[in-house]
């Protein structure tokens, strides 16, 4: 069942009961998990966090938590399951879902008690009618044995006519019930026969803040880079996107405006109190899709960047060279563009958005720009919201045998608290490590011809 109210149908049936949050790993998890860690910590609500993977995990955790625990949030996982048919609990047992993997199970969404779905269905989900999916046995059943119904008082005439309307009934019956399966088939297959992403959970945790009146620079902050992460990994449309920036602007400018003694407080921006020794603002401006540019060189984030590595093909010897074209037309001397973005000329620095927009068109590199926010803390470095994904992403993934996946992923939650900068650079500095390495395998099968087509797929083996 959806839930249109997050106060009334959510936030008031959990307050002060014992919760138990599994959370799934991914950044846009991870903010909506630190969100709602928050909004819980403010009231004093007993909560136990843990992060899963799958299936088995999510089935473990449960049956080892489940002890006194009546209220569950499954954040970015579960949605797709059918839960109460998974996990098997209790009839008094609560299932709150905030997953943004689509389609959602069928279960779930007509579960009228136990499961309750943090979100709105969209108009362009589809989902089936109950009655398309449901079905009451004994409608498609009854009146099936009228045979034995007073015999002892019927001719055999009798008894011939009711068993020959009795069969033909059943016969009818059938036909119905194979009908309404053979539909049932299709409206199934029509609607989970792709998978997507919905609305970024982390932005529906903020959702939630904002209607309990504790919002902030932090809280909007993590629902920027839920949303970030989705469009950098093309987990959403570009219209989607746009609509999420917009509210997002509107949150910024409702916030500045509220914060009356903030000499920092700019259109599109928004500060801390001043009574915050960290005084940082959220400012919207258009970005690049060149991953980590401010703290890489320009020639390597080109390079390495999905975006332009696809779109120039820069695996191939063509390719390169016309990297070296587009730096020579950009105006911007090799020496600098192979030093650290923070080490270039300073009229280079300025000039550079403007250098990529004039060769955009050009090149076929129209949509590099995108609109985007920036941290400011202070005087130090500006972090866009894409830094932040890549820093998420790169942590969360560098598990070996140092590190258990559990400790990446607390130390990705970590990276979100602004005291913990030292984790946020060193997460980029893997996030760089990983692109380059990604970058240089994909190229070596390419050239060795290891990408195999086969029918409709192409396929790689990928040894560990």
């Amino acid at each position: 069942m959806f839930v249109d109210d997050l106060v009334k149908g959510f936030y008031d049936v959990i307050l002060n009961n014992k919760i138990l949050i599994l959370v799934n790993y991914d950044v846009d998890a991870i903010c909506a998990a630190k969100i709602l860690q928050y909004i819980l910590r403010y009231d004093n609500i007993v909560y136990v966090l843990v992060p899963i993977k799958t299936v088995t995990e999510l089935k473990k955790v449960y049956d080892e938590q489940k002890v006194d625990v009546k209220h569950i949030i499954l954040i970015n996982c579960g949605g797709t399951l059918d839960i109460i048919d998974i996990l098997e609990p209790e009839e008094d047992v609560i299932f709150f879902v905030s997953d943004s993997h689509r389609p959602t199970d069928i279960c779930n969404i007509y579960s009228s008690r136990q499961i309750q779905i943090l979100t709105i269905p969209e108009e362009d989900e589809k989902i089936p009618e109950f009655e398309d999916v449901f079905v009451d046995n004994e409608s498609l059943e009854e009146d099936t044995d009228e045979l034995n119904d007073d015999s002892n008082n019927d001719t055999v005439e009798e008894l011939q006519n009711k068993s020959r309307i009795n069969h033909q009934n059943a016969f009818i019956k059938r036909n119905k019930r194979r009908n309404w399966e053979e539909k049932r088939k299709t409206f199934l297959f029509d609607y989970t026969q792709f998978s997507y992403y919905g609305r970024s959970t982390a932005i529906l945790m903020y959702d939630l803040a904002w209607k309990l009146h504790r919002e902030s620079i932090d809280l909007l902050w993590w629902g920027i880079i839920g949303v970030t992460e989705q469009y950098i990994l093309g987990k959403t449309e570009n219209m989607r996107y746009l609509k999420e920036v917009e509210l997002i602007g509107d949150h910024i400018g409702r916030i500045c405006e509220s914060a009356v003694n903030d000499l920092n407080c700019m259109s599109q921006s928004i500060s801390n109190p001043p009574n915050d020794s960290r005084n940082s603002r959220i400012e919207s401006e258009k970005d690049l899709l060149l991953a980590l540019y401010r703290h890489w060189t320009i020639e390597s984030s080109i390079r390495y960047s999905m975006f332009t590595a696809v779109s120039l093909k820069l695996w191939t010897v063509k390719g390169e060279k016309r990297l070296k074209q587009i730096l020579a037309e950009m105006g911007l001397p090799l020496s600098e563009s192979r030093q650290m973005y923070r080490s270039m000329d300073l009229n280079l620095r300025k000039q550079f958005f403007g250098m990529i927009e004039k060769i955009s068109n050009t090149h076929n590199l129209l949509q590099i720009t995108y609109p985007s926010f920036i941290l400011q803390k202070g005087f130090k470095t500006k972090y866009q919201c894409a830094d932040y994904v890549y820093s998420m992403i790169a942590t969360l993934e560098s598990n070996s045998h140092e590190k258990s996946p559990i400790e990446c992923f607390y130390n990705t939650m970590d990276l979100l608290s602004q005291s913990k900068n030292n984790l946020l650079d060193e997460g980029i500095e893997k996030a760089k490590w990983i692109l380059t390495n990604m970058f240089r395998h994909v190229q070596a099968a390419l050239d060795m011809r290891q990408v195999i087509l086969a029918g409709p797929f192409y396929y790689l083996i990928i040894q560990e």
